[in-house]
């Protein structure tokens, strides 16, 4: 099941739960341990929530003047 979209402590422990009761978090489990397992499931909750927040801003292109200064140009 995906993620739920949300910044909300409510939404983040959703998200938690649904990486403890997959099978993602069993082979992580049972490879590394439940501690690393359990820092896996938060650290991907967690980032979904920052994802859900505003859109990424568009990265400046720089002019040809600024390319020019490089190593082979």
């Amino acid at each position: 099941m995906p993620l739920k979209k949300g910044k909300s402590p409510a939404v983040i422990s959703e998200n938690i739960s649904e990486f403890h009761t997959g099978k993602t978090y069993a082979r992580t489990k049972a490879k590394f341990g439940k501690a690393t397992a359990d820092r896996q499931a938060v650290a991907a909750a967690e980032s979904q929530a920052r994802r859900s927040g505003k859109p990424a801003k568009k990265k400046a292109k720089t002019s040809p003047a600024k390319r020019k200064g490089n190593f082979w140009g």
